[in-house]
C-alpha cells in the first residue's frame, strides 16, 4: 500500500522536476520510479555506500537521501544529477515521501500500535477498536523481553533480534533507543516461568555472539490479553532496575523471581531511609568493612550455622563468634537470633538499594 502511495508522490513530483528520480527500499528494490530503473548494482551502491543520516549524499552522479523515522532506515530517495535542481528534487521527494510514510505507520503500521499499548498512549475502547482494524487477536497471551545494553559491542542489537522474530504479524521488536529495545513475543500459550527465562537465554546468547553486545534483559509475566501488555512492560522494566541493583551477577531477571527487592523498589526512598535510622540505632552499615561484609553474607548462605560458616572461611569458631559479637556492638543487632538477622538482612539491601541511587519508573 505505501509503494502506490511512494508512486504518486513520484508521479505528481515528475510533473515539476523535469530529472529522472525515485524511491528504492534498503534492499535494492524500487518501490516506485518516473522512469526507467536503474541497475540493480548502481541502487546497492546508492543504499549502502551513504551515511545513516537525513543529509544529500552524492554518489554516481546521483543525488540520493535516506528518509528518517525509523530504527534503521528503510527508504532512500535518488535523483539523477547533482545540480541545484537534483539537489530541491530530492528534498521535496524525501519531504513528501517522509509525511506519507508517518501518515501510514501511524495508521497501518503493527509496531507502532503496540508501542502506544506499552506506553499508555491508547484508551482502552480505541485500542480495542483500532486491533480489529489492524487484525491484530487481542486475546492471545504475550510476554514482553526488555534488553538493555551494559556494554556496547561491534554493531547494534535490534537487527539481531529482530532477524530472531521475523514475523512482524505476531511479534513487535519496539526500538526505544540505541541501548534499549522492547520484543513483545506472541506465545501459543501461557509459558511457565522456566519456558520464559529459556527463551530470554536464547536472546541473550544470540546477541552475545552476533553483535558482542553486553545486555540485561527483563522478563514480564504473561500478559494474557492485550489489555495487559502495558503492565507486563512495566514488569519487564522493574526487573531490569530492580534485578540490576539486588542481582548483580545476573543477565536474565525475572519479574517473579525479584522476592522482597521488588518490595523494597516499590517503597518512598524517604521510607527507606527512616527504616534504616530505627534499626540500626547504634551505627550505619558503612562502618562495615569488606571482611566483615564477607562474613556477613557466608553466614546468611548458611543459615546462620556458626560451625559451617567458620569451616568455609576458614576461621576458628571462636573468630566467627568474635566477628558476630562486633557486629552487634557496632549495629546494634544479634546476626545469631532469627528475628535480628532478618531485619539485618533487609537493612543491607534497603543500604545497598539507597546507594544505586533510584530512578523510580
Amino acid at each position: 500500500m505505501i509503494s502506490k502511495a511512494f508512486q504518486n508522490i513520484v508521479s505528481q513530483m515528475a510533473e515539476v522536476f523535469p530529472k529522472k528520480f525515485g524511491i528504492a527500499d534498503a534492499h535494492g528494490l524500487v518501490v516506485a520510479a518516473n522512469g526507467p530503473e536503474i541497475s540493480d548494482d548502481i541502487i546497492e551502491e546508492l543504499i549502502y555506500s551513504i551515511p545513516s543520516d537525513d543529509k544529500l549524499y552524492f554518489k554516481n552522479g546521483y543525488t540520493v537521501k535516506l528518509l528518517s523515522g525509523k530504527p534503521y532506515p528503510e527508504y532512500v530517495v535518488y535523483v539523477e544529477g547533482v545540480d541545484d535542481v537534483s539537489k530541491y528534487c530530492c528534498n521535496a521527494v524525501a519531504i513528501a515521501a517522509n509525511n506519507v510514510r508517518f501518515y501510514y505507520d501511524e495508521k497501518y503500521d503493527k509496531t507502532i500500535f503496540m508501542q502506544n499499548i506499552i506506553f499508555d498512549n491508547m484508551l482502552a475502547y480505541d485500542l480495542h477498536q483500532k486491533a480489529h482494524e489492524l487484525h491484530i487477536d487481542t486475546n492471545v497471551p504475550r510476554a514482553v523481553f526488555y534488553i538493555k545494553v551494559q556494554k556496547k559491542g561491534e554493531q547494534g542489537i535490534y537487527e539481531v533480534v529482530r532477524n530472531m522474530f521475523p514475523d512482524k504479524e505476531k511479534d513487535f521488536v519496539v526500538n526505544i533507543d540505541a541501548d534499549n529495545i522492547v520484543l513483545i513475543k506472541e506465545l501459543k500459550e501461557v509459558l511457565t516461568l522456566p519456558e520464559l527465562e529459556e527463551m530470554a537465554k536464547s536472546i541473550l546468547d544470540t546477541v552475545n555472539s552476533e553483535s558482542m553486545n553486553k545486555i540485561l534483559i527483563g522478563v514480564s509475566t504473561v500478559a494474557e490479553t492485550i489489555n495487559d501488555l502495558n503492565n507486563a512492560y512495566k514488569e519487564a522494566q522493574v526487573a531490569i532496575e530492580v534485578g540490576k541493583v539486588f542481582d548483580e551477577e545476573k543477565c536474565i531477571l525475572n519479574y517473579e523471581n525479584l522476592g522482597i527487592g521488588r518490595l523494597i523498589y516499590q517503597l518512598p526512598t524517604k521510607l527507606c531511609e527512616l527504616f534504616l535510622s530505627e534499626v540500626l540505632k547504634k551505627g550505619d552499615i558503612t562502618l562495615l568493612d569488606n571482611e566483615t561484609i564477607l562474613t556477613i553474607n557466608k553466614f546468611f548462605e548458611n543459615d546462620l550455622n556458626v560451625s559451617e560458616t567458620s569451616r568455609q572461611l576458614f576461621v576458628h569458631r571462636n573468630t566467627l563468634v568474635y566477628r558476630l559479637e562486633k557486629i552487634n556492638k557496632l549495629t546494634g543487632l544479634d546476626l545469631r537470633k532469627f528475628d535480628q538477622a532478618i531485619v539485618f538482612k533487609v537493612a543491607m539491601m534497603v543500604h545497598k538499594y539507597l546507594m544505586s541511587n533510584p530512578m523510580k519508573l
